[in-house]
Parts: C-alpha cells; structure tokens; sequence
C-alpha cells in the first residue's frame, strides 16, 4: 500500500489537478474541501492514517495556520505542504515557523511537488526510524512499532495487546523470519514490565550439556571449566520477560528441567545447594508444529500445556503483501541511513514486483534484499535491477503448454478451476515470468463451446489489465470508441473496473479544465 496524501483546498479546480499529480506519482489521495474536513480525517472519531498533507492556506472556514495550530495540539508529527497563492516573504516565514515542511505557490508545477512531497515523506519516514531504533536500544518497542497495514496481522495486534495486559504465557507461532521476535519485544514494551530486562534465548543454539547452565546458572568450580559463577538467564530476566525462541528445539533433558522451573518458580543453579526464587514472564515461540512433535513424542505433553496457554500465530509475508511496500520503505530508510547513501524511494513498478513476490524466507528476506539493493543503487532512486531476484534471471518465456508448470504449488488450484481466464493465469504465474502467447479458452471444462459474452469480457479485461488501465489506449488497441467501451464495461458486469473508470474520468476532466485555463 503506497502512502496516503491528504489534499486540503475549497477550490475543487486546485483540488482535482493536485489529486491527478499526487496519483501520478504513485501515491492515494484523499480529499478534504475545508480544514474542519481535514481536522475529522486527521484528529477526529473517523481519524485514518494520512502520511502527508498539502494545505491550502487560505480558507473560508479554518484556514491552513489554523489547521496546523490544532494538530500541533493534539501532537500529530504529519508533515504539512502548504500552498497558496500568495507567495509573499511574510507568508513563507508564518507558515515555516507555524511548524510546515515545505510552501509552494500555486500553480505548482509537478516536479516541484513531487519533489517536495518525497523530501517531506523521507524526512518523516527517517525521523521514525530514529525513534524506533532509540526505542530498540532501551528495550522499549511497543505494538505501535510493529509495521504492519494488512488486515490479516489486525487480530494478530488485538491478541498481542490483549496478552500484553497481563503476564499470561505467550507461544508465538509462524514461520522462520516473520519476525516472532520483534512481536515479543512489543508485547514486554506494552506491559507493565517494559521498564525491567528483556531476555532472549535461542534454545536451538544451546549445546545439550550446557542448556541447564545457561539457562539456571552454575557456581564456580561445578564442572569442568567452570572457572567463574555465572548467572542464568532466568535470573537474569527476574522481574522482567524471559523469551524462549525456537523452544520446539530444545532436546528431551532440557524440556524436563524446564518444566520443572515453570511449574515452581524457581531454578537451582548448577552446583548450588540452594534454589532462587524468579518472577519471569514467559514468551516462546516456534516455527515447528508443537502438536505434531507432541504426538510423536518428540516434544513433553505437559511442557506444551504449560507454553500453549496464549497462542499467536503470526501470517507469513506471501499472506499479507500490503505490508511488502511499507516494510521495504522501512527498511530503505534505516540501512541508506546507516551505509551513508541518498536514496529517496524504490519506483513504482519495483514496489509492485516485490508486493507480487511470494518471500519464502518471509520479513527476513526481504530486508536482505533491500540491503543488497541499497548497496548496488547507483541513483537517488532503487529499480527492478538492483533487486537480482526478480531481475537477474531473464525473464521465463510462458506459452500455452507451461502455463501449469509455472508454478507446481497451484497446479491443484489451476485444475481445480478450469479454464482459467488470461488475467488470473498471468497472475499465478512465478515473478519475472512473462505470457508470450497469451491463449484464449474458446471451450469450457465439459468441452461446450463458451458465450461469446465470456469470451469478450475477459478480453477486455485483459486488455485492461495489459494497458494498466489506460481506456484510451485500451480503445484504440481494441478499435472501439471510448465511449462504446465503456458502454460494454457496464452491460458485461466488469465492476472490479469501476476505480479505473472513476479515475480514467477524474484524469480526462483536470486535462480539459488545465487546458480551458
């Protein structure tokens, strides 16, 4: 999901042309024809997420110092673009100490916009970065902090702030790099026990002869090579939360001792005459399937009771690709930040690939990629060729024949549904892939000869599709008039085209009411 613009003007002139250039560059636009209107969509009840604003300053109701004057006090950061048409020094000076990014006099032109809307995004965008990682440091990340705008991670936060409000044991399911870990640091961050230690332990890691000392401690001389006394981690993380990642791995001797130390609350440290008390929290997670283990016998029955008292399965990226843009973004800023690089944004089409791509290795993968791709940027803004696994490879020629080999994990989906229409086989296929004799199904699966209708709906829409939603170029490619093809969108049902349509009109308007100017 790109980031949202809001537009502020009570000129619907103004308001149109600017909503045609914040789309053009790739961002939504959302209107307000006054600043009460702005104030409702920023600070009030139906408040959304609005990561920049162009305001005009000059209103009949509420004009644009005073819109900025409420959102300094209701604490909102947004940065603010104001335009107007009188640009005089004294205007300029008002609005940048009134708290404004940037000020651009009307008509703007779109390359001083866009620039000014990408400096205004970068620098908030950089400002975040340095309080999350300032947060990071002190062990004070917080579910806010969790980046996220898919609907499939909103119970996800529900369950974790639910469980953040008391110290219930967590079990943090999902696969490897999902990212289980940064939800256990928001969790702790968002209890009461923020301000004590956070510990993690990677129980896959731990030699099998050594689990009950990192875990419980030893004294010194208790074994072999035990030359100081060394305190666990459970008694390290007393009075705070105690993080058990990859708990699923850990061998049948060390789940025994660590049920012990749950169940009584308290740990013997090797070598010690004398048990300690601990008040810990425990937050595990696993990227193995616990019950499985435990009707195999590979995992304790009464340990899996004992973790599984508050699930949270955490989706895979490939389940939630409205987080891909704003995840990449994220990471773009922090790693150009720390190799010492400017770059401002990933362009439109790379944005789409990535969201497109299935990320097997999850929220993991794709920060390492979008770190080789910062360190092989040679421009202010990252391509398709700086991310080599969706552009090293040359791109798999699909006819006919390898539509069902393109991706072997949906042959039983593409089976299951034939004949597939053009616009969902180009849609499975693998990214990079490419549809050089895109076919036509003229029969259906019981070999019936299908309705002319069908076949000239999904011809549109592949032609749609295949010209981004550009009706002019889908007309004249199709040798039919705009308005005969609109005609026939309508009688065929293609309501999923309807925001292109509404778009495709808003465009053809500000053109024709610029020119009239």
């Amino acid at each position: 999901m790109s980031e949202v613009v809001l537009i502020v003007d009570d000129d619907p002139v103004q308001r149109r042309l600017v909503e045609a250039m914040v789309q053009r560059f790739g961002y939504q636009a959302v209107i307000a024809e006054g600043g009460d209107q702005a104030l409702a969509l920023l600070i009030g009840e139906t408040a959304r997420r609005i990561d920049c604003v162009v305001l005009d300053l000059v209103m009949p109701d509420l004009d644009g110092l005073g819109v900025m004057a409420r959102m300094r006090q209701a604490g909102l950061d947004t940065p603010v673009i104001i335009q107007t048409a009188h640009g005089g020094i004294d205007n300029v000076v008002s609005v940048m100490r009134a708290g404004a990014t940037d000020f651009v006099v009307k008509p703007a032109s779109p390359e001083r916009l866009e620039v000014s809307l990408r400096n205004a995004l970068a620098t908030k965008a950089l400002a975040g970065e340095l309080q999350r990682v300032k947060r990071s440091r002190d062990g004070t990340l917080s579910l806010a902090d969790v980046i996220t705008r898919s609907p499939a991670m909103k119970p996800v936060l529900g369950a974790a702030e639910k469980s953040a409000a008391s110290t219930i044991p967590v079990l943090l399911d999902g696969e490897s790099g999902v990212g289980k870990e940064l939800m256990a640091r928001a969790i702790h961050g968002s209890g009461e026990r923020r301000a004590r230690p956070f510990v993690a332990v990677n129980c896959g890691a731990m030699p099998e002869n050594l689990v009950e000392s990192i875990l419980f401690g030893h004294e010194k001389g208790s074994f072999t090579g035990a030359t100081d006394k060394h305190t666990g981690k459970f008694i390290e993380a007393d009075g705070g939360t105690l993080f058990l990642d990859e708990v699923g791995e850990l061998p049948p001797a060390a789940q025994v001792k660590l049920l012990r130390a749950l169940q009584e609350g308290e740990v013997e440290p090797v070598g010690s005459r004398k048990t300690v008390k601990v008040d810990v929290r425990i937050i595990s997670a696993t990227n193995r399937d616990l019950i499985a283990d435990v009707k195999a016998g590979r995992f304790r029955e009464d340990l899996f009771y004992r973790l599984h008292v508050f699930p949270i399965s955490i989706p895979p990226l490939r389940k939630r690709p409205e987080d891909v843009p704003e995840l990449a973004r994220h990471f773009l800023t922090r790693i150009a930040a720390e190799q010492g690089k400017r770059l401002r944004a990933l362009d439109g089409a790379t944005v789409a690939q990535l969201a497109a791509f299935r990320w097997p290795g999850n929220v993991r993968q794709l920060e390492n990629a979008i770190f080789r791709a910062v360190v092989l940027a040679d421009s202010d803004t990252i391509g398709v060729n700086e991310f080599p696994l969706l552009a090293g490879q040359p791109p798999a020629e699909v006819g006919p024949q390898q539509l069902m080999e393109a991706s072997p994990d949906m042959q039983p989906a593409m089976n299951a549904e034939l004949p597939l229409s053009i616009s969902d086989r180009m849609a499975r296929l693998k990214p990079g892939a490419t549809l050089i004799a895109p076919s036509l199904a003229l029969t259906d699966s019981h070999n019936d000869v299908r309705p002319l209708e069908d076949i000239e709906r999904e011809a549109i829409r592949f032609a749609i599709k295949h010209y981004r939603g550009q009706m002019s170029e889908v007309a004249r490619r199709l040798k039919i008039g705009r308005s005969t093809l609109y005609r026939k969108l309508e009688g065929l049902g293609l309501s999923e085209q309807g925001h292109d349509l509404q778009q495709e009109t808003v465009n053809v308007a500000v053109n024709e009411t610029a020119a009239a100017e």
